[in-house]
């Protein structure tokens, strides 16, 4: 195990640092950021791509301004807990993030993140096309929050 953040954390987890949260679609992916230290997520950005190269190259970009430790990814399920039909596509994106900048990936449950960000999103009277454009970097951020309240729930 290296030293400095990825030190003595159970599982593996860095215990400082800034993480990632991605909420991943085959055509937009929502990105959020927050902090161990602080353990509250912020929506930064939605990548609005289904090329991979570009997004990848897009996360790239986020890497080296955010600098993070850990990458956090949405895993969807259906309401009975069946595995969703864009899990496998997840776990490839989680698998890229890992291969190209060596980073460790944790993935969150994210059923109900996208109804929490539409709430969240319908309370600060975000409406219409500015809702619709916010939607995916909202869903990263409930992802993102999610980890930072029970981090050991992480697969």
């Amino acid at each position: 195990m290296r030293e400095g953040p990825f030190a003595s954390m159970a599982g593996g987890l860095p215990e400082r640092g800034v993480v990632l949260g991605f909420d991943f679609g085959l055509k937009r992916t929502g990105v959020a950021v927050g902090d161990f230290d602080v353990g509250i997520a912020h929506p930064v950005t939605t990548i609005d791509t289904a090329d991979r190269g570009e997004r990848m190259d897009r996360i790239a970009r986020l890497v080296e301004e955010w600098r993070p430790v850990l990458f956090v990814v949405g895993m969807p399920a259906h309401g009975d807990g069946a595995e969703h039909e864009l899990a496998p596509s997840v776990r490839k994106f989680g698998g890229q993030l890992h291969g190209r900048f060596g980073l460790p990936v944790r993935y969150v449950d994210e059923t109900l993140t996208s109804n929490a960000a539409e709430r969240s999103l319908a309370d600060a009277g975000v409406h219409g096309a500015r809702r619709k454009a916010a939607l995916d970097r909202v869903a990263a951020q409930e992802i993102l929050q999610a980890f930072f309240e029970s981090p050991h729930a992480c697969a």
